[in-house]
């Protein structure tokens, strides 16, 4: 289907200027880790729902598949798909950073073995603040967890050029560390799991030491919740919206510091999360299952992937599988197994297989891509707490977590991006599909800089815009379908994507098998 934007033209385009941002112009995100769309409320996040009425609302807003913290991480710095950055997966096996079991791709060692073996492409493509760097941008990214190094893990000396990066306490420039010593120690994570008084600190050291100087022309502030006090206790939990309440404190602590030092007006806000979020309905041990359906199948390997076993690499919604050899007759008879199963959702093949998607399909055939790709099931069934979406997470049984994410299910696909300030449209719900590959292109554009957007996977947010940008042409909708005779029944899976001038946002996919 393909729905021409005249309408929607005439619509977003009363009061546009014709010119590009002004050359003062700032730009801040806070990135919100889990935050489900439908939790923003006056009630709970104030300050957002204030910021939401004096600007846009993205209606429709997504991640990239897998809906996890790493890859939105690699896509919001990037502006890429999974498979252009590199980064498909949280965790994912990489022989040449461990032959053995697979890795934490947002670890700091990592990261750096990463660039090491691969001559300092760990992402295949430039982040954003390295991208402003090139135009003489200086750039400040803090955040509770690692995964702000990924936004910036260049190491740099101490000049008065350098950009800071600060990553769960630590520093880049190292040589920065001492200074934070006026904040005390970085707080230890708390005995239930949530993560406030970290953020807390890194909001304050955000505000005092790495802003000492003056607030450069792009900031970004990672928040470590919602996301932790979810998997702890489950979206809608007295935990979970406690956690929000505090992200939205520190979004009221940096405002305040804007409006104290005389710069809202010339400084755009956006606020986003990486993904959304599920309660846990059920959890499965995939490779427990596969052991016991005869498969050479391990979580770790200690000699190596060996002809014909199998990797298994959990990611919570979803689970990665990795066959030795690349071994053809496995893969087959793996997917055979997997659409027989009540937990499969959605099945992504390397090479061609009855009833699956190719891995390009999710934009997730990286070159070191696995076999195959397991979203698992999902329902759209509220949990205890009231809040709608249960998916089935690769977890042992014994697992105490009680809410995911990193599958295909519209609660795990759509998250939010709000975004206020001179640039951006007041008052104003975006119904059109947009995504986190798109923040880098339209920051990109704000700081004068539109030259780089134009080369990444995401697009400028014109429709949001109050300065010119580039025109809206089309907005499509598909769905694909894969399906196959297992004897038993008929495996069926789906793909809704939604797509707006050729950038695709993945919606949601499911599968089942009906019995004859």
């Amino acid at each position: 289907m393909v729905i021409r934007l005249a309408l929607l033209g005439v619509a977003f385009g009363a009061g546009l200027s014709t010119g590009p941002a002004a050359p003062d112009r700032h730009v801040v995100v806070l990135v919100w880790d889990g935050m489900r769309p439908d939790f923003v409320s006056a009630e709970t996040t104030p300050n957002l729902s204030q910021l939401t009425g004096g600007g846009v609302f993205f209606a429709n807003h997504h991640p990239v598949y897998l809906s996890a913290t790493e890859v939105n991480g690699a896509a919001i710095a990037t502006g890429a798909y999974p498979s252009h950055s590199g980064l498909i997966a949280n965790t994912d096996f990489r022989p040449a950073l461990d032959p053995a079991e697979p890795v934490d791709m947002g670890d700091p060692s990592v990261i750096r073995k990463g660039d090491e073996v691969s001559g300092g492409h760990y992402f295949a493509l430039p982040t954003l603040a390295e991208i402003l760097r090139t135009h003489g941008l200086s750039t400040v990214i803090a955040g509770s967890k690692w995964i702000a190094l990924l936004q910036d893990r260049a190491r740099r000396s101490d000049g008065p050029e350098s950009s800071s990066v600060l990553f769960q306490g630590e520093m880049l420039p190292p040589a920065r560390q001492a200074a934070l010593a006026v904040l005390g120690n970085f707080p230890a994570a708390a005995p239930d799991e949530n993560k406030t008084a970290q953020d807390a600190w890194t909001t304050g050291a955000l505000l005092t030491v790495l802003w000492q100087n003056g607030v450069p022309p792009y900031t970004l502030l990672w928040l470590a919740e919602p996301d932790a006090s979810q998997h702890a206790a489950g979206p809608g939990s007295a935990q979970a919206l406690a956690a929000i309440k505090s992200s939205d404190t520190n979004l009221g602590r940096v405002l305040a510091e804007l409006d104290r030092r005389g710069l809202r007006a010339t400084t755009d806000v956006l606020v986003v999360s990486d993904h959304g979020f599920s309660t846990i309905g059920r959890k499965v041990d995939v490779a427990a299952a596969l052991v016991a359906a005869g498969f050479n199948a391990q979580r770790k390997m200690p000699g190596g992937l060996p002809p014909g076993g199998v990797m298994v690499v959990g990611n919570g919604g979803s689970t990665l599988l990795y066959v030795g050899g690349h071994d053809a007759g496995v893969s087959r008879r793996l997917v055979e197994y997997l659409q027989k199963q009540d937990w499969t959702g959605v099945i992504f093949s390397r090479e061609p297989q009855v009833g699956a998607f190719p891995l390009a399909a999710a934009h997730i055939a990286a070159s070191d891509a696995p076999d195959l790709v397991v979203s698992l099931r999902w329902t759209a069934d509220k949990s205890a707490t009231g809040v709608p979406g249960l998916q089935v997470s690769d977890l042992k049984p014994t697992s105490v977590k009680a809410g995911n994410h990193a599958s295909l299910s519209r609660y795990d696909m759509h998250n939010t991006l709000v975004a206020a300030g001179p640039d951006f449209r007041p008052g104003v719900t975006d119904p059109l599909p947009s995504g986190n590959t798109d923040l880098a292109p339209t920051i990109l554009w704000l700081l004068g800089c539109g030259d780089g957007a134009a080369r990444m996977d995401g697009r400028v947010l014109a429709e949001a815009l109050a300065i010119k940008g580039p025109p809206l042409k089309s907005f499509e909708l598909h769905r694909l379908t894969a399906q196959r005779d297992t004897g038993a029944g008929v495996w069926r899976q789906y793909l809704q994507v939604s797509e707006v001038n050729g950038v695709r946002y993945l919606d949601e996919g499911n599968g089942a098998l009906a019995p004859k």
